[in-house]
């Protein structure tokens, strides 16, 4: 696997290790358990904080070169019962358009329901209409990029078997497969798990042909309020030859962004005091 040097520098010099030798010092050296390894990481990859902001700049370019761009505004804030708990917790997101001008002002509201399916919602300004998402659509194409809505909010951990395939020097490698295989369109997904800070480095998706068509990249990491945060990541489409690539700035946690943000109310009246 080959990773950015910049990736290699924030990893291992500028981030420190938060536990994972005490994570499996009771089940003894070398020895692994996948379930918590995909436990850490999933509190790792979308649980950092009681709450987040993040300024986000997407672009979205396809096989001849051209371009596309999206900026939004990124909330999210955790469930009281945010760290504790089996299978993925309780979160909800709120996603706010601001470019470019025709799907400014659009909002995407997110209720993760911890083993239930997440409620979501799409404020459309041009119609005034709040519009209801279908639980099935959560691994389509996320404001036309090559994230899918899943890869923005998370997949739960539960609806996967979860197999250690590999130990490096610097990565878990963990081969995930759905319990449910006529409801998603892979018939796996591997992920590099970085060893120190539990964050997915890489993830690449196979269909039922083993061919391998979609893969997610990190590649850089900043330490922001103690927190190892991936700061720009990519998605590539093996079929298509596109790539999307999100960039994010004026991140911070631990707000305290109350829950009435995450409401209808909200939709139609973008709470300015959290955006900024």
């Amino acid at each position: 696997m080959n990773i950015p040097r910049q990736v290699l520098v924030s990893l291992l010099i500028g981030v420190l290790p938060i536990g994972s030798a005490s994570l499996f010092a009771a089940a003894g050296e070398g020895r692994y358990d996948a379930q918590e390894i995909v436990r850490k990481t999933e509190r790792v990859a979308y649980y950092q904080g009681k709450d987040g902001h993040a300024r986000v700049a997407m672009k979205i370019t396809d096989a001849k070169g051209r371009e596309r761009r999206r900026n939004m505004t990124i909330l999210r804030a955790d469930g009281e019962d945010g760290k504790s708990g089996a299978g993925s917790l309780q979160q909800k997101y709120y996603v706010y358009l601001r470019y470019p001008a025709d799907v400014k002002d659009t909002v995407l509201m997110v209720w993760k329901n911890g083993e239930k399916d997440d409620d979501r919602w799409l404020y459309l300004p041009a119609l005034d209409l709040v519009k209801r998402i279908a639980a099935g659509d959560k691994r389509t194409s996320f404001l036309g990029s090559d994230f899918f809505y899943e890869d923005i909010s998370g997949r739960r951990m539960d609806e996967d078997f979860h197999e250690l395939a590999e130990v490096t020097d610097n990565y878990f490698v963990v081969r995930n497969t759905p319990k449910q295989a006529d409801s998603v369109e892979f018939a796996r997904f591997d992920m590099w798990i970085h060893r120190a800070t539990f964050l997915p480095i890489k993830v690449e998706f196979f269909d039922r042909e083993n061919s391998k068509y979609r893969v997610y990249e990190a590649l850089k990491v900043e330490q922001i309020q103690d927190y190892p945060t991936v700061v720009q990541s990519r998605m590539r489409d093996l079929r298509t030859g596109g790539e999307s690539t999100l960039e994010f700035s004026r991140v911070k946690y631990d707000m305290g962004i109350p829950d009435s943000v995450f409401s209808e109310r909200y939709l139609r009246n973008p709470p300015r005091k959290y955006l900024r």
